[in-house]
């Protein structure tokens, strides 16, 4: 199906923008793991829209209710189920785009694929609400990770035309991975993250979006996790970052950067360090192979401007295929890309959490 991810963990999301409520079933957890709810809320509220100007006005108090897979505070093993109530939804905003394509959203490809019988309200399964369950799943996999060493974090690298500076790619710290995630706007450089709130802002008063990209790491991981092929570590992590609506493009270490260097420029040069195999530089992010080398784990990821816009667009109905002027209403994001930040860092956590349950360069120790 294709709202379940995984293999060994098997990861499904299920709900509606404007239905009563959206959840997710983890299948595939270790029995005993110990669950910090307060730690689950505080990463969750990250992402909870309604807190500043710069995104939608939507109220969604997005407490998670586990149904399953929790007892006396530790995982049992079993599928771990959880839901989330919608509490403030507008239906009305969308009464009359049941059969109206707004440009660059899933609905009229949507309508096709389901014969008509889809939820189109407030986007109905194909929202970014439903990252919601997507990020509680993503907070359990980061405390499993954590104790055992392995961290993931995430800031925003760019915002349309404005860029933050980028992680560390060789001597990445706890600290700085950490440390946007601490932040109410989340990067490295505050500066930039004036400039960017600058920016969503005009477009914002135009009527109008931006876009822009995450970059998000994973340090403690050690080399040979992973496998060649299908298997690879890049594709684990693409599958599931592509599940967050709006991504558009994903790409590691120098990625689409490295295409124009030649080979003695990319190259990372091995080198030992206190004893241990590392290389001198981190072009290729992290991985060879498809297999984790012991550096940084490092990769980005682009976002579309949101694609509700108030400005007025051309579009057509496509039940009586006539042409139609948009302009659309209701309550949305002028750049999505700042409540994305935790929703790469869920989905990151989840894709690494399953590489290592797969057993493959050493596993999942207790």
């Amino acid at each position: 199906m294709s709202s379940t991810w995984g293999d060994t963990l098997k990861l499904s999301i299920f709900g509606e923008s404007h239905g009563p409520a959206i959840g997710v079933v983890l299948d595939g957890l270790p029995a005993g793991e110990e669950i910090d709810m307060e730690q689950v809320l505080r990463f969750m509220d990250r992402r909870r829209p309604g807190k500043d100007p710069f995104s939608t006005p939507r109220k969604e108090s997005d407490l998670p209710r586990v149904l399953s897979g929790v007892y006396q505070n530790r995982t049992t093993g079993t599928p771990l189920a959880a839901m989330i109530q919608n509490s403030d939804t507008h239906s009305g905003d969308y009464s009359e785009l049941a059969s109206v394509a707004r440009p660059s959203h899933g609905d009229f490809t949507g309508f096709i694929r389901y014969h008509g019988f889809n939820d189109p309200r407030g986007g109905g399964h194909f929202s970014g609400r439903l990252t919601a369950p997507l990020v509680f799943a993503g907070a359990l996999a980061i405390q499993m990770l954590e104790r055992r060493g392995i961290y993931t974090g995430a800031h925003l690298a760019s915002v349309a035309e404005v860029a933050d500076r980028r992680f560390s790619p060789v001597s990445l710290s706890k600290e700085e991975l950490l440390s946007p995630g601490q932040k109410a706007f989340p990067v490295l450089e505050d500066k930039a993250g004036e400039e960017m709130r600058e920016r969503i802002e005009t477009a914002r008063m135009d009527r109008d979006s931006v876009g822009g990209t995450v970059e998000c790491g994973v340090i403690g991981l050690p080399a040979g996790v992973g496998s060649p092929m299908f298997g690879g570590v890049e594709n684990v992590l693409s599958s599931i970052l592509f599940g967050i609506p709006a991504v558009k493009g994903v790409e590691f270490g120098l990625g689409f950067e490295g295409s124009r260097l030649t080979g003695s420029q990319y190259n990372d040069s091995f080198c030992l360090k206190n004893g241990e195999i590392c290389t001198a530089t981190n072009h290729h992010g992290g991985i060879l192979g498809g297999i984790t080398s012991g550096m940084p784990l490092l990769f980005s990821v682009a976002f579309k401007p949101t694609p509700s816009i108030s400005q007025p667009q051309q579009t057509v109905d496509f039940i009586s295929r006539t042409p139609k002027e948009l302009v659309i209403k209701g309550r949305h994001d002028p750049c999505v890309v700042p409540r994305a930040v935790p929703c790469v860092e869920a989905a990151a956590a989840l894709g690494v959490l399953s590489l290592l349950l797969d057993g493959v360069g050493g596993g999942f120790d207790r």
